[in-house]
Parts: structure tokens; C-alpha cells; sequence
């Protein structure tokens, strides 16, 4: 009986102490009101970083600055260098120099074709023709206005049976794969250059899909 009695004992106190420290850590870690502070925190290491901010002072520079202009003639980690200049020189020779390094399968054709429905289709159309949504009369409605919005000039269309030349000279339905890639890389007119948002696969790949285009 007496040990059952030390027992209980024993168990109730170890109960009394866990339910001091667990509120004793819960108070610990709240405010008091009055400032910012979080209270005491659990291993900060974890989400405080042990390495510099780009934009942080570095004494283990010259400069002082974190951030460093990287070496010359170095390439970036994934980056794909493109050697052709943004000049007519420039894209005269990829026209006569690059050829499509996919090979053209269904599963390639369609990748490109859902590229190009995503990134070109706006303004060149679904199959080219340069009448993409962009490019037509569209109305802006909300609870406050209503108004209708600017056209952007249609671009020329890449089907044979449009007969449309390049700005550049030359029929769009005649444009070869260099100069297709280039115009994506760099941009033209009102166009951007879609490097940013087209990995050079996946340029290639819209590259062969508006080859396909080109036979309308």
C-alpha cells in the first residue's frame, strides 16, 4: 500500500513538474505587448542564415559587397550561350548556319505546339495567321468602368497561302529555322525577346512547331 502511495506520488509530482515547464515555455515564448520581441526562440540556426545576402557589406571583399560581378568569359550554371548578335549580320548567318537539333517526333511536335498556343498564339494567332486575341477589338468590363482596350498591330502570317513577306525581307513562309530561333531569342519590332521565358529546347521546339505552320 505505502509503495502504491510513493507511486501515485511520484507520478503526480513528475505530472506537476511537466505542466510547469511546458506553460513556463509557452509564456516564455509569447510577447509582452510592449515590443517586438518573439520571446525565447528554438534554434534559430535554422531559419536565420549562416551565408550572406546579395545585398549585404562583406568585408571578405575588396569591394565590400557581397554580390559579385562574375568572372570574364565565364558562363552561368544552365545557361546556354548563343553566339549570333542581335544585327541583321547576326541573323542572316543563323538562318544560313542553324538547323533544328530535335528530332522531330509527335510527342516533340506537340510539346512545341503547346508552347507556341501559350507563349505566341496571342498575338500571332492559333495557326499563325497573325490574328491572334491581341490584335482584335476587346472591351474591358468591371463594376466601375467600362472601356475598350488598345490593339496591337498584327504581326505578319506565317502561312504560305497569306503570302505575307518578312519585315526583314524575304516570304514568312520561307523563314528557316536559324531565323525563327533568333527572332525568339532577340525579339523583333514589337515582340520581346521570350529568352527569359523559353529555354533553348523548348525555343527549338516552337521553332519546328511553326515549321509546321508555315505549310498552311
Amino acid at each position: 500500500m505505502k509503495e502504491n502511495m510513493l507511486a501515485m506520488n511520484r507520478k503526480n509530482f513528475l505530472g506537476a513538474i511537466s505542466a510547469a515547464v511546458a506553460i513556463a515555455a509557452v509564456v516564455s515564448a509569447c510577447g509582452d505587448g510592449t515590443t517586438r520581441s518573439r520571446g525565447w526562440e528554438f534554434s534559430r540556426n535554422m531559419y536565420d542564415p549562416i551565408g550572406y545576402n546579395p545585398d549585404q557589406p562583406n568585408n571578405n571583399f575588396k569591394d565590400g559587397k557581397t554580390a559579385q560581378t562574375p568572372p570574364a568569359n565565364t558562363t552561368p550554371v544552365g545557361f546556354e550561350r548563343f553566339e549570333y548578335p542581335n544585327t541583321m549580320e547576326g541573323y542572316e548567318r543563323a538562318g544560313a548556319e542553324l538547323v533544328n537539333p530535335l528530332a522531330r517526333t509527335e510527342k516533340t511536335l506537340a510539346e512545341g505546339e503547346a508552347l507556341y498556343q501559350t507563349y505566341c498564339a496571342v498575338c500571332h494567332g492559333p495557326e499563325g495567321h497573325g490574328d491572334g486575341p491581341i490584335t482584335k477589338d476587346r472591351e474591358l468590363v468591371t463594376s466601375t468602368e467600362r472601356r475598350m482596350l488598345e490593339n496591337f498591330p498584327p504581326p505578319p502570317s506565317y502561312a504560305a497561302s497569306d503570302g505575307i513577306n518578312s519585315s526583314r525581307g524575304g516570304a514568312m513562309a520561307a523563314l528557316t529555322d536559324g531565323k525563327i530561333y533568333h527572332t525568339i531569342t532577340y525579339g523583333l519590332n514589337m515582340m520581346g525577346s521570350h529568352a527569359s521565358q523559353l529555354s533553348p529546347e523548348e525555343r527549338w521546339k516552337v521553332v519546328m512547331y511553326v515549321r509546321e505552320l508555315q505549310k498552311n
